[in-house]
């Protein structure tokens, strides 16, 4: 069967013939696959960067983790990969599938999920977002930032503020349910006292954050208190596009009532997975195929994947494989 394959020292994947997968056991199935995003989260791990990527490393992996699929009976089904996804047939767990309803395409099938899991996960299992709180969401204008937007509102969010460096999705992001957005291209002053100002009128509950780095220094050093009362406010690390490592002051942590925690693989309980798999994800499913949750998706060839790992997708969209 073809496949998107890295081969070890390789930059980039290539459209090549490997052995069909065979289940192991019983909980394992063999599906023909049908669309794939192609996920920072994908190309880290595959490389060994990501800190959940096995130390094994292996002469070729296929690329992919989770995709759109058909079982035996033709029902078209999300499912986790039990291996790489990005071929014409793949390993998923028969534990970890939904159903796609019938008016979302397999497009918006195999982008979103990933986005949910990196926004719903983070607002409620770690940030425990109720109806009302002001939530700021660093790092807006990509694409699981968009799609937090959007399940912020959802979830009940009294005020929802944006950041971001792409202009135009920015402005779109006020269309989506953003009541507020700030350009991470003004100096670091001008951002401080945007945030500052918003702060001060509504108390931020809920950050998640997609960039780390500096831009969260900036919103850390604006939350800084003087020896008054202060609010919760419930800082999420889900991302670090902005980079690793930051610089925190004690003073930081010692004059808010700040709580600092991050989303991500291994920060998740095991109930917490089950619900995502049985609640979340069928919701949201559901609310994108009434038109309730928007992203942009650009569909490309699995035979043109070499061509396409490094192709920047604009203004917050994501490119799905097609197979």
């Amino acid at each position: 069967m073809k496949a998107a394959v890295l081969y070890s020292g390789a930059t980039a994947p290539q459209y090549a013939d490997v052995a069909e997968p065979v289940p192991q056991h019983a909980g394992e199935v063999l599906v023909p696959v049908k669309a794939v995003a192609l996920k920072h989260f994908d190309k880290s791990r595959v490389k060994g960067t990501h800190y959940s990527s096995s130390a094994d490393v292996q002469h070729a992996r296929i690329i992919g983790g989770d995709g759109v699929c058909l079982l035996a009976d033709g029902t078209r089904v999300y499912a986790l990969g039990n291996g790489g996804m990005m071929a014409e047939k793949a390993i998923v767990e028969r534990d970890r599938i939904v159903p796609v309803p019938a008016a979302l395409d397999d497009s918006m099938a195999a982008a979103l999920p990933n986005a949910v899991i990196g926004s719903a996960m983070a607002l409620r299992f770690r940030a425990g977002i109720e109806p009302g709180d002001t939530v700021l969401v660093n790092g807006a204008t990509g694409f699981t930032g968009r799609v937090a937007v959007q399940v912020a509102r959802q979830y009940g969010a009294g005020k929802i503020i944006a950041t971001g460096r792409n202009e135009q999705s920015l402005q779109e992001l006020l269309n989506l349910g953003a009541d507020e957005i700030i350009s991470l291209q003004q100096s670091d002053e001008a951002v401080s006292a945007q945030l500052r100002q918003l702060h001060r009128v509504t108390p931020v509950h809920i950050i998640i954050d997609y960039l780390w780095g500096h831009t969260a220094e900036l919103i850390l050093g604006v939350l800084q208190g003087n020896g008054a009362f202060t609010q919760r406010t419930r800082f999420v690390s889900v991302g670090a596009m902005g980079g690793d490592l930051l610089q925190l002051s004690a003073a930081n942590l010692r004059s808010v009532d700040l709580q600092l925690s991050g989303s991500g693989l291994g920060s998740w309980t095991k109930s917490q997975v089950g619900q995502f798999f049985s609640n979340i994800l069928p919701e949201m499913f559901g609310l994108a195929a009434a038109g309730k949750l928007q992203i942009k998706t650009t569909n490309v060839a699995l035979a043109d994947i070499e061509n396409l790992w490094d192709v920047q997708v604009p203004d917050g969209g994501r490119l799905v494989v097609q197979v």
